[in-house]
C-alpha cells in the first residue's frame, strides 16, 4: 500500500536534530503530529483529505521514524516536550509557516501543549486528540490504567532494566504491545520496518520516565519560555 503519494518527502535540519516531514496541498498550514510508538504514517487515512484544503504537514517527532535519534541527555531533556515543540516550530518556519494549526494525537498533543504555552503567537489553533493534561493523568491513575498501560510503569523503571529485557526478545515485546495497537492502515504499516524495534526501544526510555516526576519539573511548569 503506497502511503502519501501526492506529499514531498523531506527531512528539514533545526536545533539538535533532522526532523522528517511529509508535505502536501495547498492552503493554510496545518501540522499534524503523531503519537507513541508511532510514526507520520499514522495520518495517511486523513493527510490526502486535508490536503484539499489545506498544506498539510505530517512530521516525524526526534526519536520517531525517519527523524534522527539524538542521544539522551542525563535529565531526560533531549526528548522533553519543550525539545519536541520547538523541534516543530523550527521545521514550520523552514518550510515558510511562521504561524500554524495543530494537531496533535498522544505525544503530539503534549508537545501541542508546550508549544502553545512557548510560543502562543505562532499557533493559530490547537486540537488535541486522546488525552488529557498530564497532571490530571497521572494523579488519577489507578489499577485499571495501570493494567492497560502497563507499558508506561516498565517503560520507566531504571535503565537497563527494560532495555536488557526488551532487547533480549524485541519480536515478544513488539508482537505483545505494539502490534496490538494498530488497526486500519496494513500490513506494511504495522510492520516492524516501518515502527523500528531498535529506535524505538532507544525512543521509549525517555517517553515513559517523563511519568516519574519529570513533567512536573521540565515540561509542564505554566511558565512560557521567554524568547
Amino acid at each position: 500500500m503506497a502511503l502519501f503519494t501526492q506529499f514531498q518527502d523531506l527531512t528539514i535540519t533545526v536545533d539538535g536534530a533532522d526532523i522528517h516531514c511529509r508535505v502536501g496541498g495547498d492552503g493554510p498550514p496545518v501540522l499534524l503530529l503523531h503519537g507513541y510508538p508511532q510514526t507520520s504514517a499514522m495520518w495517511a487515512p486523513i493527510a490526502p483529505v486535508l490536503a484539499t484544503r489545506f498544506t498539510v504537514v505530517c512530521s516525524d517527532l526526534r526519536g520517531y521514524g525517519d527523524s534522527s535519534k539524538p542521544a539522551s541527555a542525563a535529565d531526560h531533556s533531549t526528548y522533553s516536550f519543550r525539545a519536541m515543540a520547538a523541534d516543530q516550530v523550527q521545521l514550520m518556519r523552514s518550510l515558510g509557516f511562521p504561524t500554524f494549526h495543530f494537531v496533535g494525537h498522544d505525544r503530539g498533543a503534549r508537545t501541542g501543549h508546550r508549544a502553545a504555552l512557548d510560543y502562543p503567537d505562532v499557533l493559530r489553533s490547537l486540537a488535541v486528540l486522546d488525552i488529557v493534561p498530564t497532571h490530571t493523568l497521572i494523579d488519577s491513575i489507578d489499577r485499571h490504567i495501570a493494567a492497560g498501560y502497563w507499558h508506561w510503569f516498565f517503560l520507566s523503571l531504571p535503565s537497563p532494566t527494560p532495555e536488557a529485557l526488551i532487547g533480549h526478545d524485541p519480536d515478544l515485546f513488539f508482537s505483545n504491545s505494539v502490534a496490538t495497537w494498530g488497526a486500519g492502515l496494513g500490513r506494511d504499516v504495522r510492520s516492524r520496518a516501518l515502527c523500528g524495534i531498535p529506535p524505538l526501544l532507544e525512543r521509549s526510555r525517555d517517553d515513559p520516565r517523563l511519568l516519574r516526576g519529570l513533567p512536573r519539573r521540565v515540561d509542564n511548569r505554566l511558565r512560557p519560555r521567554q524568547r
